[in-house]
């Protein structure tokens, strides 16, 4: 039996899925052809002013070499860049789960007690101002350079702050009228936190953790140039730039840099299906 709509409320049809992939492609397209063309310009750049490869690669010779990397890995004869990726993409996962699972249990602490959390908020904003290089010596000191633990701490500091100011500012903004009417019918402060409060930060949390997503790789790679195995981003770049090997270090640039964009483009999907209204009302912006 198929239940039949309510009287008076109409439930538009769904749209089809070429419909669906078209307005996502025209959604995409302007960001596509931005890069592409920059690609075009930087290629041709080069090759008319003749610019040296240590200076500047071209982006065909990057991917090229992006092509024999692969090759090798697919082909089971090993990657160093590959397998570099990977220790780095373990660094950048896990102290982004270690700094974001800690930035929003910190968070729900703080935000039940006004006080506590307008006294720690300078002091969140003030460590987060520290530079990255000034931590990265001392995680490698205390928990060892080759060990993955310093780097994972290094991304969780970078990735807890956004985090936790973000939730705090969540699951404090409640609409006042909102917090009177649960209140007005004797909602019990956990109940007004699972209905009310933690919807409310829904959007700041997934907010920040776009901003982590991205954190956290550049948190990895920056701790791994001041010391870590030689099957890292960090040190795979500071060793192929100090060798000459410009095209090998750009090449470990570019993958630094796609697994950032997929790591934030995972965040975005996660956010799609957990609040789909928000990322129609980003389009309509």
């Amino acid at each position: 039996m198929t239940a039949t709509p309510a009287p008076g409320r109409f439930t538009p049809p769904a749209k089809p899925a070429i419909q669906r992939l078209l307005e996502g492609l025209r959604y995409y397209l302007p960001t596509i052809l931005i890069a592409v063309g920059f690609l075009v310009i930087w290629e041709l750049i080069v090759r008319v002013f003749n610019i040296q490869q240590f200076l500047l690669p071209r982006p065909s010779a990057i991917l090229e070499e992006w092509m024999g990397e692969f090759n090798r890995f697919t082909s089971g004869e090993g990657s160093i860049l590959w397998e570099s990726s990977g220790a780095t993409l373990r660094s950048a996962v896990g102290g982004f789960f270690l700094g974001c699972g800690a930035g929003v249990l910190v968070a729900l602490v703080t935000a039940r007690f006004t006080i506590i959390s307008e006294a720690l908020m300078p002091f969140a904003i003030a460590a987060n101002s520290v530079p990255i290089i000034a931590l990265a010596p001392i995680t490698n000191n205390w928990f060892g350079l080759t060990n993955p633990v310093s780097k994972m701490v290094i991304v969780a500091v970078m990735c807890f702050f956004p985090v936790m100011i973000n939730t705090v500012r969540g699951l404090t903004m409640v609409d006042p009228r909102q917090l009177e009417l649960m209140q007005s019918y004797a909602a019990s402060p956990g109940k007004i936190l699972r209905a009310l409060r933690i919807p409310n930060a829904l959007p700041f949390i997934l907010s920040a953790l776009r901003v982590a997503s991205a954190l956290s790789v550049i948190g990895a790679v920056v701790a791994e140039f001041f010391g870590g195995p030689r099957a890292t981003l960090g040190q795979f770049i500071a060793q192929e730039a100090a060798g000459l090997g410009f095209t090998r270090a750009w090449t470990a640039i570019i993958m630094a840099s796609v697994m950032g964009l997929t790591f934030y483009l995972l965040v975005i999907f996660i956010e799609r299906v957990t609040m789909p209204w928000a990322l129609a009302m980003r389009k309509s912006e």
